[in-house]
Protein backbone atom coordinates (compact mmCIF):
# COMPACT_ATOMS: atom_id res chain seq x y z
CA UNK A 1 0.00 0.00 0.00
CA UNK A 2 3.28 2.59 0.35
CA UNK A 3 3.88 2.07 -3.12
CA UNK A 4 0.17 3.78 -3.73
CA UNK A 5 0.62 6.59 -1.61
CA UNK A 6 3.92 7.08 -3.62
CA UNK A 7 2.61 7.15 -7.02
CA UNK A 8 -0.31 9.02 -6.06
CA UNK A 9 0.95 12.67 -5.76
CA UNK A 10 3.30 12.85 -9.19
CA UNK A 11 0.07 10.88 -10.44
CA UNK A 12 -1.87 13.89 -9.85
CA UNK A 13 1.00 16.59 -10.81
CA UNK A 14 0.97 14.51 -14.41
CA UNK A 15 -2.44 15.41 -14.69
CA UNK A 16 -2.86 18.66 -13.71
CA UNK A 17 0.33 19.23 -16.20
CA UNK A 18 -1.48 17.97 -18.75
CA UNK A 19 -4.90 20.00 -18.37
CA UNK A 20 -2.86 23.09 -18.09
CA UNK A 21 -0.84 22.29 -21.16
CA UNK A 22 -4.58 21.30 -23.22
CA UNK A 23 -6.10 24.48 -22.43
CA UNK A 24 -3.07 26.65 -23.09
CA UNK A 25 -3.13 24.70 -26.30
CA UNK A 26 -6.78 25.33 -26.76
CA UNK A 27 -6.86 28.72 -26.53
CA UNK A 28 -4.55 29.13 -28.84
CA UNK A 29 -5.88 31.26 -31.76
CA UNK A 30 -9.27 31.75 -32.03
CA UNK A 31 -11.50 35.50 -31.88
CA UNK A 32 -8.78 36.97 -29.81
CA UNK A 33 -6.10 36.06 -31.37
CA UNK A 34 -5.84 39.13 -33.46
CA UNK A 35 -6.65 41.06 -30.29
CA UNK A 36 -3.85 39.81 -28.12
CA UNK A 37 -1.02 39.89 -31.43
CA UNK A 38 -2.40 43.37 -31.72
CA UNK A 39 -1.71 43.61 -28.61
CA UNK A 40 1.82 42.46 -28.42
CA UNK A 41 2.71 44.42 -31.39
CA UNK A 42 2.03 47.44 -29.81
CA UNK A 43 3.57 46.65 -26.59
CA UNK A 44 6.63 46.10 -29.19
CA UNK A 45 6.62 49.36 -31.18
CA UNK A 46 6.21 51.02 -28.12
CA UNK A 47 9.61 49.71 -26.78
CA UNK A 48 11.21 50.08 -29.99
CA UNK A 49 10.36 53.75 -29.88
CA UNK A 50 11.49 54.38 -27.07
CA UNK A 51 14.89 56.47 -26.95
CA UNK A 52 17.33 54.12 -25.52
CA UNK A 53 20.25 55.33 -22.78
CA UNK A 54 23.70 54.83 -22.91
CA UNK A 55 24.75 54.00 -18.84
Amino acid sequence: MDYVSALLPPAVMAVLFIAVIRVIVKTQGGANKTKEDAAVDAALARAEATPKTEA
